[in-house]
């Protein structure tokens, strides 16, 4: 069920901002176990497939270069990834939301686009 709800929410997105122009994601390469890398493919094939369904382009950046991006290491701490967040003027409420918007800056530089990231 899982997989059918995050299918369901992709939708409910795409018709809250129907001028999606690219899907970013974290790439894991090393799960933490069968299960977690289990439910990673899943989420993976709804995610490819709902992306190719609606012709959307998708990009999966790895965690290590994300970080090397926002802090210049690659392997930074999550405090290290919120305070590296809060120069840039935002305010995270936890590691994953400044993970988020790390990424979404990162997006931003490698596909040219002069787009603001909401404060």
């Amino acid at each position: 069920m899982r997989f059918l709800r995050f299918k369901r929410w992709l939708t409910e997105m795409k018709q809250c901002t129907p001028l999606i122009e690219l899907v970013v994601f974290e790439e894991v390469r090393r799960h933490a176990g069968v299960d977690a890398a289990h439910a990673y493919g899943g989420f993976m094939g709804q995610l490819t497939a709902w992306c190719e369904h609606h012709q959307i382009p998708y990009q999966g950046i790895p965690v290590g270069t994300i970080k090397k991006h926002a802090t210049g290491r690659g392997n930074a701490s999550k405090e290290e990834m919120i305070d590296a967040i809060r120069s840039k003027g935002h305010h995270p409420t936890d590691d994953n939301e400044a993970d988020a918007i790390a990424l979404a800056y990162l997006a931003r530089e490698l596909n040219g686009s002069t787009k603001e990231i909401a404060q």
